[in-house]
């Protein structure tokens, strides 16, 4: 039989480290807001995120996307960086010693808690070079543009190419095939080396779809 002192000395099982009422913590009257470390959060509202997107419209016009891509992809950099630190440190072992399941978990959470919607992996097209990200409530979607004829999550399209690329190392380059500014139920991003996934980019201006990009773009690497 076990006894109680025997589990006493069992280490304690951490729990979700984003668990949204213990990693967003502050003054809330005062607008201060921190992360659990003690780290200065920003909430970015919804009419701030709409001016942002008619700023640039009016300022750069079609550029638009290639300057909110580029922040993304320095907000991912630093969104790595941070990710490995709090979660190498919270489950005390580093991330590449994680389990995929685990992993993905953390991502999840991590990615609701800062409000930035859902996320979730689809690792089907694995054998072909590419990795599917799958998003939906997305804020960014939300404040864009509606019915434009192209995909609007360049910030979010940023990040996913700059966090996975440190992820594995790779120079990756993402592609948003689907978006909820289109009146799709989810955003789609596809990941993978830039010479493969880019022709994609001129499939989408023919008005393609993301299963017929799929399908092009793994008979291209299968020929």
């Amino acid at each position: 039989m076990i006894s109680v002192a025997d589990l006493v000395k069992d280490p304690v099982i951490p729990g979700n480290y984003y668990a949204a009422d213990a990693y967003v913590q502050g003054d809330f009257e005062t607008g201060l807001i921190e992360n659990r470390k003690g780290a200065r959060l920003i909430a970015l509202p919804d009419v701030l995120l709409q001016a942002i997107y008619a700023g640039l419209d009016q300022e750069v016009g079609q550029a638009s996307g290639v300057v909110l891509f580029n922040c993304g992809r320095w907000w991912g950099k630093n969104f790595y960086r941070r990710f490995v630190e709090d979660v190498s440190e919270y489950y005390r072992r580093p991330l590449a010693e994680m389990e995929m399941v685990e992993f993905l978990q953390c991502l999840k959470e991590c990615w609701k808690t800062h409000g930035w919607g859902t996320i979730d992996l689809d690792v089907s097209f694995y054998q072909q070079g590419f990795l599917v990200v799958k998003t939906w409530d997305s804020p960014f979607a939300a404040a864009a543009p509606k019915n434009t004829g192209q995909p609007q999550c360049a910030a979010e399209a940023g990040i996913l190419e700059s966090f996975f690329s440190q992820l594995t190392g790779r120079d990756l380059h993402c592609v948003q095939t689907a978006c909820e500014t289109l009146g799709a139920t989810h955003n789609l991003f596809v990941l993978g080396l830039r010479e493969r996934v880019q022709p994609a980019e001129a499939w989408l201006q023919e008005g393609q779809g993301h299963d017929t990009i799929m399908e092009r773009l793994c008979r291209a690497q299968a020929a």
